[in-house]
C-alpha cells in the first residue's frame, strides 16, 4: 500500500468519525430491553422538600375577605404572574429555614413539603385565631419552578416555569433544545441537598431515562450539557461540512507544497 493510499483511507476515516451520527440525536430511544417499561423509582415521585433561600407564596381566603386580610403580605392573588413579583411579594426562607409571616411572626419550614407547610400555618390559624364557620383556606405553592442550562443548549440561563412539576425533558424544550453539537448521552445534573451538591448524569437517548432520579427535576437544580467530540475536533456536524474541511484542509497543504517546491 503507497502513500497515497493511507492518506485517502485517513481522509475517509477522518470524514466518517467527524460526523455525529443519527443515533446520538434522537431521544428515549428504545433499545429493546424489557426493563424499560419498569416501574418509575419512587424517589421520583418524593414531595420536594424546601430548602434554604426557597421563595414561595402564601395566600389566605375566607368567606369574609376582610377577616385574613391582615395576614395576607399582598394582594398576591391579583397580582401579575411574574418572576419580579414573585421575589417581592412573595416569601424567602432564610438562612435558618424560616420565613416571616404576618401575625403569626416568624415560622421554620425547612424541610417541609407544601402540603406539610399548608397544614401548619393552617392549624394555627384556626387555633388561634378562627372558628370553623370563618371557612379559612390556605395555598402554598411554589413561587415558580427555578433551574438552569447551560452547555450546548440554543437558550442558555436560569428559566422559571409556573407549574408545580417538570421533567427535563421540559426542561430542554424551554431552552431552545440542545445543539447537534451536544452531548445527550450524558447530561449532567447538579442538585442541591442539605448534604450538599449531588451530581448526576443522565442519557436522553434512552427510553430508561424515565427512571432516572432526576428525569423529574428538582426546583434550582442545574442542567449541564457538554459537547461531543465532533465539535473539539472542528471538522463539522455534518458530511459536508466535514468534507469542505478536508477540502480546505488539502488545498492548503497542496499550496504549501508547491510553494516549498
Amino acid at each position: 500500500m503507497n502513500k497515497y493510499q493511507i492518506y485517502l483511507l485517513f481522509f475517509i476515516s477522518l470524514f466518517f468519525t467527524s460526523c455525529i451520527p443519527t443515533k446520538e440525536l434522537i431521544y428515549l430511544q428504545d433499545d429493546g430491553k424489557k426493563n424499560n417499561e419498569q416501574t418509575v423509582d419512587q424517589v421520583n415521585s418524593k414531595p420536594y422538600r424546601l430548602q434554604v433561600a426557597d421563595i414561595i407564596n402564601i395566600n389566605i381566603k375566607a368567606i369574609d375577605p376582610e377577616l385574613v386580610k391582615i395576614f395576607n403580605a399582598s394582594d398576591s392573588g391579583s397580582a401579575s404572574a411574574n418572576e419580579m413579583s414573585n421575589y417581592y411579594n412573595a416569601y424567602v426562607i432564610d438562612d435558618h429555614g424560616n420565613i416571616r409571616f404576618p401575625v403569626l411572626g416568624e415560622i421554620n419550614i425547612l424541610g417541609y413539603t407544601l402540603e406539610e407547610v399548608r397544614i401548619k400555618i393552617e392549624e394555627r390559624l384556626m387555633n388561634e385565631y378562627f372558628k370553623k364557620e370563618a371557612g379559612v383556606f390556605v395555598t402554598v405553592k411554589l413561587a415558580g419552578f427555578r433551574f438552569t442550562v447551560n452547555g450546548e443548549v440554543a437558550q442558555k440561563g436560569s428559566k422559571v416555569i409556573f407549574q408545580d412539576k417538570v421533567n427535563i425533558m421540559e426542561a430542554i424544550a424551554n431552552s431552545g433544545d440542545i445543539e447537534i453539537t451536544g452531548d445527550r448521552k450524558d447530561v449532567k445534573v447538579i442538585r442541591r441537598t442539605p448534604n450538599g451538591n449531588q451530581t448526576y448524569s443522565i442519557d436522553l437517548t434512552s427510553s430508561n431515562a424515565v427512571n432516572s432520579p432526576v428525569f423529574n427535576l428538582q426546583p434550582n437544580d442545574y442542567i449541564y450539557v457538554k459537547p461531543l467530540r465532533q465539535k473539539t475536533w472542528g471538522t463539522g456536524k455534518t458530511g459536508l461540512e466535514s468534507m469542505t474541511t478536508i477540502i480546505t484542509f488539502l488545498s492548503l497543504v497542496t499550496t504549501t507544497f508547491l510553494l516549498l517546491k
